[in-house]
């Protein structure tokens, strides 16, 4: 599994399994808005020489086909494909502007994964060697909360659109693995303004997470307290999750 392919690698989650897949001998393919971002990064990683910065917008899908036929070039194939490009702000739809903040949302945390998946899979279905597509979804996806209901939405959307490729995919030996994170430190995060319960580090999120990968597991929630708050949420009946969640703290909107 030398052959990574990750999108939003210039900061937060991506940034971080960036790291820890150079410091495991990968050769990366890194992909996100900020060409100079990403240009530091691979300064910063061992072998830099091995790894491809792709400056481009996630929802500029020519640029990610673009994108991943330099990659397979480069690399000679590909073993692991992390879509990890999100966005999380608040929307209320009672705001006519809010539409607008929906339909951003979902481009990047659902139609982007899709689009990132995409032109990997010919050569995935190719190779002789093991491979993995890895899908970014949330814990907000397990139930809708209150003042997110793109993000809540956009996260739902990945968990079961990765089921689905999964079942597609397994007969080509291609595992579609699902990460679902609680709250890990990073700039999306750091803008809350409330509790995070169970807050973790992101270099230890990207550890667990690469073990994850590597295993071919289906579906993983990090970390594992928060795995345990997700399965008591899908058993909360309806009554008892408005009376808990009525009065959650809300993300703030994103200034239309």
């Amino acid at each position: 599994m030398r052959r990574v392919f990750i999108t939003g690698a210039s900061s937060g989650l991506g940034a971080a399994l960036a790291r820890r897949y150079a410091e495991l001998g990968a050769t990366l393919g890194l992909l996100a808005r900020r060409g100079d971002a990403l240009q530091a990064l691979i300064a910063g990683l061992p072998n830099p020489h091995l790894h491809r910065a792709y400056p481009a917008d996630v929802t500029d899908h020519a640029a990610l086909r673009a994108a991943a036929a330099d990659f397979i070039g480069h690399a000679g194939g590909v073993d692991i494909v992390i879509a990890s490009a999100g966005v999380s702000f608040g929307t209320l739809s009672e705001f006519p502007e809010d539409l607008a903040a929906f339909e951003t949302i979902m481009a990047i945390n659902v139609t982007a994964t899709v689009a990132t998946f995409a032109p990997f899979i010919a050569t995935m279905k190719a190779q002789a060697t093991p491979a993995r597509l890895v899908g970014i979804g949330s814990v907000a996806g397990i139930r809708g909360l209150p003042g997110a209901e793109a993000y809540s939405a956009s996260k739902a959307a990945v968990i079961s659109y990765c089921e689905s490729l999964r079942l597609e995919l397994k007969p080509h030996g291609i595992r579609v693995v699902t990460i679902t994170p609680g709250y890990i430190a990073t700039p999306m995060t750091e803008k809350n303004a409330y509790a995070m319960p169970f807050l973790m580090p992101a270099d230890r999120f990207a550890a667990k997470a690469a073990a994850t990968i590597a295993a071919g597991s289906s579906y993983r929630v990090i970390p594992w307290q928060m795995g345990v708050v997700a399965k008591l949420l899908r058993l909360l009946p309806n009554p008892l999750y408005d009376l808990a969640f009525a009065k959650a703290p809300h993300k703030a909107r994103r200034a239309p």
